[in-house]
C-alpha cells in the first residue's frame, strides 16, 4: 500500500493515554470533568489532559510506548507511524463513501475512529481488546487497539498493510450498514428470532461489510493506494479470522450453528466480490430476507 503521504482524517480520538476508562494520574473524579469540558466544548478529552497537565500530556496520561510500526501503538504526533497509517486509511474510506452516498443523492456522515489500549468506556458498555475491533452504533464509533494488528500477524499469520486496512474497512462498513439503515432492520429481525436465527443473521452483517471493505478496496486500487498484491493480503486476512478456523483453533471443533460472522470461505469470498466489482449493490446478503 502506498499510504505514507496521503491526506489524513481528523476524526481519529486518541486514548491511548486512558487506563481501563480512567487517567492515570488524577482518578475518576478527574476523568469525569474532562468528558464534561469535552461535551460543552466540543475539544477532545486528549486535547483538554494536555491542557491541564502542561504542553506534554506526561503527567495526567500514562506515557506511551517508544517506537513502532503500523502495526503497534508507537509514539505520538509525527513520530507515531500506527497512528498515521489509522488517519490515512480512515480519511480515504470518507473519500470513497462520500461519493458512493453522494452518486445516489445522500450524505455520507463521518464516523469517528477511537484509538485504545486494553480497555475503554463506549456507549456500548465497556469495550475491551479482547474483543478485538468493533463499531459502536449507539455512538457511531470505530474502536481499535493497535496492537490487534500485531496479533494479526503473529497469531493468524496475515501480515501486511492491507490486512490491516481491510480490518478497519469492514469496521466503517458497519458504519456504512447503520446509515443505509440496514443494521436496525437486522437487529429487529434478531430480536424475534431463534438464536441459531439470530446468529445467521449475524453472518449476513458480517459478510456484507466484509463485501463493504471490498469496495473501498477496488475504489483505493483505482487511486493507486492499494499496490497489486495487497488484495492477496487482505484475502489472507479474512480467511484467518472465519469463524471455523477461529473455532480449531480455539477448541478442535467447528460448530456451523454457533457461527457469527461466517467461515473462513464465505469471508474471503464477499470481500472478493466487493474487491472484485467495487460496486455495494453486490453486497446483498439479505436478499430474500428484506
Amino acid at each position: 500500500m502506498r499510504w505514507e503521504d496521503g491526506p489524513e482524517s481528523d476524526q481519529v480520538e486518541d486514548r491511548r493515554g486512558f487506563t481501563g476508562g480512567r487517567v492515570a494520574v488524577g482518578g475518576c473524579g478527574t476523568l469525569i470533568v474532562v468528558l464534561v469540558i469535552s461535551l460543552l466544548t466540543g475539544t477532545s478529552p486528549e486535547r483538554i489532559l494536555q491542557l491541564i497537565g502542561g504542553s506534554s500530556p506526561s503527567g495526567s496520561v500514562a506515557a506511551p510506548p517508544t517506537g513502532g510500526s503500523p502495526g503497534s501503538p508507537g509514539t505520538r504526533g509525527a513520530e507515531d507511524p500506527g497512528k498515521k497509517f489509522v488517519s490515512v486509511v480512515l480519511a480515504d474510506t470518507e473519500d470513497t463513501w462520500s461519493s458512493i452516498f453522494a452518486a445516489s443523492g445522500q450524505k455520507y456522515q463521518l464516523p469517528t475512529l477511537v484509538l485504545f489500549t486494553d480497555e475503554t468506556p463506549t456507549a456500548c458498555g465497556q469495550g475491551s481488546a479482547a474483543q478485538g475491533p468493533f463499531y459502536c452504533p449507539l455512538d457511531r464509533k470505530v474502536y481499535l487497539d493497535l496492537g490487534f494488528f500485531d496479533e494479526l500477524s503473529s497469531r493468524f499469520g496475515a501480515p501486511g498493510d492491507f490486512a490491516r486496512a481491510y480490518v478497519i474497512a469492514h469496521e466503517i462498513g458497519h458504519h456504512v450498514q447503520q446509515q443505509l439503515g440496514i443494521a436496525d432492520k437486522v437487529d429487529a429481525l434478531r430480536r424475534r428470532s431463534s438464536r441459531e436465527d439470530a446468529n445467521q443473521l449475524s453472518v449476513r452483517l458480517e459478510l456484507q461489510a466484509d463485501c463493504f471493505a471490498g469496495v473501498w478496496g477496488n475504489r483505493g486500487a483505482r487511486k493507486g493506494l492499494i499496490e497489486p498484491g495487497d488484495a492477496e493480503a487482505g484475502l489472507r486476512a479474512a480467511a484467518a479470522i472465519g469463524d471455523d478456523r477461529l473455532q480449531r483453533m480455539a477448541t478442535g471443533r467447528v460448530q456451523p450453528e454457533s457461527f457469527t460472522h461466517g467461515s473462513s470461505q464465505q469471508r474471503v469470498e464477499w470481500l472478493r466480490r466487493g474487491l472484485t466489482t467495487g460496486d455495494p449493490g453486490a453486497c446483498n446478503t439479505f436478499e430474500g430476507i428484506f
